[in-house]
């Protein structure tokens, strides 16, 4: 097995573990849940405006969708995980490159989300009536792993890096549309329908370099706010936000 592969396969049966043990908790499972559901609206407005943005709208949604989303990855980690070993063989490196970036950043979003989960579950049990932002807030100071969130964001950053060479190789998109068929077939649609949104959406772009940029700059403010802040003047910052539906 190439480093990629050994990349792929080890995150994602780190994935498969933390699953399994939200299986057999469904409180836990429903905290995770709303961690989830928090971070994604938190990202939306974030980026309200790139969103809207002709030439920004479709990569920020694939971000969106793809990394901070609350929807179900399990079919996709399944199809990763069949094929970590044989990766090499079916796509040409720079994909091999973007599906190691992927599941990377899968396992760090997914490990942290788990710690907040269990922190979440706390503060209910404690606090009870605490606002949605302020246990946010609680729990991710309490797991209070700075370096890992700077490491999820670098790796963010990778993936999206790597994702914007894919759309200077020639031929690639012929050659992604060509394996259409034999994916399928290898029940790997979920891994093909990534592919192709992500080279769409920075291939739309034509240059990811500011937008990428922009989510460097504002990740790193909300690392350094969520970590270093006071508590109340965090919380009125990440309410404005999410009421408001723009970047600070």
């Amino acid at each position: 097995m190439d480093a990629s592969a050994q990349r792929i396969h080890d995150a994602l049966q780190g994935v498969a573990r933390l699953r399994q043990a939200h299986a057999a908790n469904p409180p836990l499972a429903h905290a995770g849940s709303e961690i989830k559901r928090f971070q994604a609206r938190r990202f939306q407005a974030t980026y309200t405006d790139l969103l809207r943005s002709p030439r920004y709208k479709t990569a920020a949604t694939f971000f969106l969708h793809e990394l901070y989303s609350d929807k179900d990855y399990a079919e996709r980690d399944q199809q990763f995980a069949r094929i970590a070993n044989t990766i090499a063989k079916l796509f040409p490196q720079a994909v091999v490159n973007t599906a190691a970036a992927l599941a990377e950043v899968h396992a760090l979003t997914e490990s942290l989300d788990d710690l907040m989960a269990q922190q979440w579950l706390v503060s209910v049990a404690t606090h009870p009536a605490m606002g949605a932002t302020a246990r946010y807030i609680q729990c991710w100071r309490r797991v209070a792993d700075a370096t890992a969130r700077h490491r999820q964001l670098d790796v963010v950053l990778v993936l999206g890096q790597e994702l914007n060479r894919l759309t200077r190789k020639p031929g690639l998109r012929t050659l992604l549309r060509m394996m259409r068929t034999p994916a399928a077939a290898a029940g790997l649609s979920s891994l093909q329908g990534f592919l192709e949104a992500g080279f769409d959406a920075f291939a739309d772009m034509r240059g990811a370099d500011e937008f990428l940029k922009l989510i460097q700059q504002r990740e790193t403010e909300w690392i350094r706010s969520l970590f270093e802040d006071e508590l109340v003047a965090c919380e009125t910052k990440m309410t404005h936000l999410l009421a408001a539906g723009v970047s600070p």
